[in-house]
Parts: C-alpha cells; structure tokens; sequence
C-alpha cells in the first residue's frame, strides 16, 4: 500500500445496532476494492474484522478492527466497530480517532436502540455523518419510511442522496438514474414525483449552508451542479446535513457510489482534523495543522495483545511523521520509545510500513512503555493529546480461579488482557479480600473469561462481590470482664469495666476513651485496652463484618502487680467487648449508594417502579434534552446486576452513574437473611482450611 497525504485520505467510524452489516459491509469495500476476490461471511468466520477467536465464536464484533482500503488515489480508513453495548469502549476508541462517522441502519427494522446511540455518539464528537440503510433486498424493506423516521427523530439535515427503485436508484442531486450495477439507466415513470420531492428538500438543505445559495434559492434561481456538490460537502463537514444513501452489503449494491460520496463529497483528513486540545508542555492548548513536516503528535488509541505476535500500539498521526526506527517520546510515561517495525492494519493483517504520515492510521509493535491514550512525540517539543473518555464500568463481579494456586497467574494474565480493553477495571478490595472485575456488562466478562481459558489456559470463574455491610451497636452497656490464666509460671490478669454505646458518627470505626479514677487500671495499660477494641472491630460477633460507630470508654477496673500485662488487658478487652456487644441491641448496616440514572421519558415509571422494588428512594427529577435524569438512592445489595437489568428495562436505551453515600440500618428480614448467609459462608471456608 503506498503512502497517502492527509488530502488523501479518510477516517470513518463504522457504527450501527448489533446485526445491521457492518462488518459485511467492510468485505463488501475490500471485495469492490479487488483487495479480496471473494468476500468473507460474519457466518463463516472468515471476515477481515472479526478474527478474533472469541468474535468468530460468537458471530459478532468485540473490538474494533481498522480497515484500509484504496479507492480513485484516495486512502479510507474504515474503523469497523461493535454493535453490542457491552463492547461500547471499542466504539469510544475509533470515535476518538475519526474525522467523520458512517452510520448503518437496516432498511426494514430502521431506527433501533444502537442507531440511536450511534447517531448520538457521533454528533457528541461533532463528526460529520453519513447514513447508509442496508438490507433493501428484503422484501419488508422500505427506505422512505425509514429515511421519514430518521428526519422526523434525527432532524431535517437527514436527507436522501439515492432514491431506490427495484434493480437500481436515482441520483437525487441530478436527476440521474442507474441500474444496480452502475450502469445509467431510464428514470422509471413511478419515480418522477419522489424524485421531485426529495430533490427539493436536498436543494433546500444545501442551500442553507450558504447566504449567497440561499438568496438564489428564494429568488427562484437554479442552484448548479457545482454549487450544489460543494453545498453538500459544506453541509456534511459542519453536520447541517446528514446525507443518506442505501444498498445491500451482501451483495456488494451500493457500495461503489458509497466509496465515490466518501471520496468526492466527504473532507479529507487535511480538513476535518479533528477538534483535540492538544497541549504543549506548559498545558496550553496549540492549533495542530494536518502537516507532515509539522511537530509530531502521534495517539495511541488501542492496543493489541496477542500472546503469540506481542503488543502492537495503533495510533492516528495528528501531525508530522512516524518513521522506522526514529526514536519516540512518550509524554504521558515519560519515557523514550524506539519503533522497530511500522504496519499499516487490515485486520489482523499486518502490512510492513517505513513511515507513517500526518492523517493516517498505523502500527508500532512492541512498544516497551506505551499503552492505549498515550501520546507519541519529541522531547524536543512535546505535545499531547487529551484521553477520550470510556463508558463507566458498573457491573462487578469477583473472579476466582478454578484450580488452587492460579490466583498469581490470573493477576497475569488479566493485566495483559486490560491493556486491549480500558474499560475492564481490576483491583482487589482490601477489606474482603476479593479479586473483583468490573466491565460494561454481562457479554463483556464473560468474554474474559474464555479468553483466559483459550489464551492462558486458566480455568476461572465469577460470583457476585461480597457487600461490605458494617455492624454496630444502638443502646449503652456497662460490662465488666476479666482475663486470668494461671498455667505455671507468671500468669495473666487484666480486668476492665467499660461502657459501649453508639458514637454518632459511622463514617469511623471507634471513639476510645478513659475515665478511671485512683489508678483503678494504670495508665501503662490504656494503650493495650485500645488494642483490644481496635482487633475486636475488624469483625463483629454479629456476622464477623467490620464495626463502626463505637464509642468505648474504660471506666474501672483492677490489676495484679505481678501478673497484669498488656496482654492480659488486650485479651480482657476483647472478651468485654464481644459479651457487650450482643447485648448492645446489635444491628447491620448496608452501604447506600447515590445513583443517577438517564433515561427517555417512556420509561420513566417503569424505572421509578423497579426502583421501589429494590427498596430505593427517587429524591428527585431533571430532564435534560429528551430523557430524564432520575435521581435516587438505593443499597449495593439490590444494584449489583443493575448494569444488566437497567438495559434490559430500556432495550438499551438507559444509562445510570451510581457512588457510595452512606451506611443506612438495613430491615430486620435483611439483616436475619444476611447472618444466616454469612455464617454459611464461614463455616465453608474453615471446612475447607
């Protein structure tokens, strides 16, 4: 593949609902393009997008693939993306590089939940869009109602460029007409009057770009083919207009006029830079040309962790040059890097490069220091790119391996395998102990699961996380205790009377205090007495969960001027403590979290409904644009699967944030079925020591 100037080339996200064809869509463009001589099936596992193992598996995208073609000297770098939301950070990541966005939709279904949150995707990024309706050979199919649908939901800026007859379409900005194949054609006598119609809404839409095009357009004027063209690219750069255009990806229909929009009306790289605040080294934001003799800026937007090949880093060049074995800059780690071999990708496909220029897509292997949303530059004058931001990863499970011993081995290998996904978060909670994944959803871990098992061949498996309840005490006891032994030797004695009461503030574990009077207990030993209260509340009598909110104050007590010691007062404390403490009206706490949860208007009840179900509160209501922003509190117990849930409730269409806010006592059903369940569990991991 020879090497292409920003003038020349295009970067286009592929997005759609899971199913509609992008994939088939890119075999179509490689196939057109004589890259392949025959296309490769999603059915099969024979596509250029989809070689991943667990992709062929499941017959569905997992993670973006980029996907070079050439076309009239021209360079297009389809970035083919997953349709499924558990995989929405891979989305995140080719939208990041992008300079415009091709959005599929199927010509009998129309608009679905993941057109929807493409088109909103997109237009976040302030990209240009495209909309190409796949699937007209069905026999359902029907493209005016589904583009009526997408002006009446997307905006009027939605407007046909192809109007589909059976066996081939007219062009709506000339008039012209063609068969399937490319080859012109009689406009059909049914089709004058569409024609008509939409030619004007396209003529109206073009005109709107320009005051000199719109003053003709009012004086009646006839806007040439050449305004009209250059109209139309106006209009698509600045997403005034969304033009749409359809075929049969199967088949390979459209496909060609699709590459010649993207050639001849979509700006190129060198024009549609995207808007980053790169940043010099004192943190200003730089205006950053499409120049490949400009200072180099180079984003790693996704990594590659094969266990066979190694890491390959894809990045998109900003400005300047990346060449073979020119040494690098990693502003983000600080660190040199040396590229040894440069790709162009095709998939999986690794095609040898010698340079890299300003607009363009490549590939480093092997980088030592760079991970994904790094920044490649010179030390001589760095530069940087902000990070993207990923959907938040709220659904969290605890991974465990099957066979003894593999614990070191998953921290391995699942530190590699987050290299590939960002949003996968590992980490392992302090307090219980656990080994906890968090992701996007259900799909997602489950993913990584096999990929465990097929790349490592470690067998694990996921739960639910344990809920870190808390336990404390609601009423006041005076409780006196003692610890003696006499074994032979020194013996033990402490003997402590103290006060256990609840403290008022659960956001700490204890308050100590003494009050002896005439060195009842001597102060030598208040230090120990502490002790015993700071091992007693890291678990409770209750179910062994931590303790907060105590206050313990040391009132009386006595000591043996031989046998007393800071033991004996440690052991007396602690045997106190857990006698008061079952008699103190003892009681759980569960943690409450502060959700916010984003929905459209329709579903509104239904999510105020399932809320109350899961013993929530709705504190209030804001609608922003065309959802409703519920806020609402409700505790971890009954929010673990929300991430799943949420999604089935809305088909996808919700979103929700949720952080800790506090402890609240949980019902008394709760916490009866919570001991029972915890002994349980206790007991099974001393039967197993």
């Amino acid at each position: 593949m020879k090497v292409y100037t920003a003038d020349k080339i295009r970067n286009i996200a592929v997005l759609g609902h899971s199913g509609c064809g992008k994939t088939t869509l890119m075999e179509a463009a490689l196939n057109a393009t004589k890259v392949t001589s025959r296309m490769g099936r999603v059915e099969d596992g024979n596509t250029a997008s989809d070689y991943d193992a667990e992709e062929i598996r499941r017959k569905v995208s997992i993670s973006a693939s980029v996907i070079p073609i050439e076309w009239k000297d021209t360079k297009i770098n389809f970035l083919d993306t997953p349709g499924f939301f558990d995989f929405a950070g891979a989305v995140h990541e080719a939208l990041a590089v992008a300079d415009a966005a091709l959005i599929l939709a199927d010509a009998k279904s129309g608009i679905e939940v993941g057109t929807e949150i493409s088109w909103e995707n997109a237009q976040g990024k302030n990209l240009p869009r495209i909309i190409f309706v796949n699937g007209m050979d069905d026999e359902n199919a029907d493209f005016f109602k589904v583009v009526e649908d997408m002006r009446n939901f997307f905006g009027t800026g939605v407007v046909p460029l192809q109007l589909p007859f059976k066996g081939g379409y007219v062009d709506a900005l000339t008039g012209k007409a063609y068969t399937n194949d490319g080859k012109p054609c009689d406009v059909p006598g049914d089709m004058a009057d569409y024609y008509e119609e939409h030619h004007a809404t396209l003529v109206e839409a073009i005109a709107e770009t320009d005051e000199e095009l719109m003053e003709k357009f009012f004086g009646d004027e006839v806007l040439t083919e050449e305004e009209m063209q250059n109209g139309l690219k106006t209009g698509l750069a600045s997403g005034a207009i969304t033009p749409v255009l359809c075929g049969v990806a199967t088949a390979g229909i459209g496909v060609m006029p699709l590459l010649d929009m993207l050639v001849n009306v979509l700006p190129s790289a060198a024009e549609l830079q995207p808007k980053v605040n790169v940043m010099d080294a004192k943190g200003e934001t730089v205006e950053l040309p499409c120049d490949d003799n400009g200072p180099l800026c180079a984003f790693v937007f996704k990594t590659i962790a094969d266990p066979y090949v190694g890491r390959l880093s894809l990045f998109r060049v900003y400005s300047g040059t990346v060449k073979r074995e020119v040494q690098l800059y990693n502003i983000n780690q600080d660190a040199p890097e040396k590229p040894g071999h440069i790709y162009l990708m095709r998939g999986k496909e690794q095609i040898e490069a010698t340079e890299v220029r300003a607009g363009d897509i490549g590939a480093i292997a092997k980088l030592a220091q760079t991970s994904t949303q790094d920044t490649l530059t010179t030390k001589a004058k760095p530069l940087m790119v902000p990070k993207f931001e990923t959907p938040p990863s709220l659904l969290s499970m605890a991974i465990a391996p099957k066979g003894k011993g593999d614990e070191d081995k998953i921290a391995a290998s699942v530190s590699k395998l987050l290299e590939e996904d960002k949003t996968l978060i590992y980490k392992v909670d302090a307090e219980t102990k656990q080994t906890i994944v968090s992701g996007i959803g259900d799909s997602q871990l489950d993913v990584l699961i096999n990929r465990l098992r097929a790349r490592y061949k470690i067998e694990a498996e996921l739960s639910l996380p344990v809920v870190p309840y808390r336990e404390m005490i609601k009423s006041r006891v005076q409780l006196r205790a003692k610890h003696k032994k006499q074994s032979g030797g020194s013996g033990q004695f402490g003997d402590v009377e103290m006060v256990f009461e609840h403290s008022g503030n659960n956001e700490e574990a204890y308050v100590f205090e003494e009050k002896i009077v005439g060195g009842a207990v001597p102060k030598q030993y208040f230090p120990a007495v502490e002790k015993g209260i700071q091992e007693s509340v890291k678990a409770g009598p209750l179910a062994a969960y931590p303790v907060v909110g105590l206050k313990a104050t040391l009132v009386f007590g006595s000591y043996h001027s031989v046998d007393s010691s800071e033991i004996a007062f440690k052991m007396a404390t602690i045997k106190c403590f857990k006698e008061a403490f079952m008699t103190a009206k003892p009681a759980l706490l569960e943690p409450v979290m502060k959700c916010l949860i984003t929905v459209p208007d329709d579903y509104t009840g239904d999510i105020m409904g399932d809320m109350n179900k899961r013993r929530g509160r709705i504190m209030g209501m804001e609608k922003i644009g065309a959802k409703q922003v519920i806020s609402a509190e409700a505790p971890l117990s009954e929010m673990q699967k929300y991430a799943t849930d949420l999604r089935s409730m809305t088909q996808g269409r919700g979103s929700f944030t949720m952080e800790f806010e506090r402890y609240d006592e949980a019902p008394s059903d709760v916490q009866q079925k919570v001991i029972t369940q915890r002994k349980q569990e206790l007991e099974a991991l001393r039967d197993k020591e």
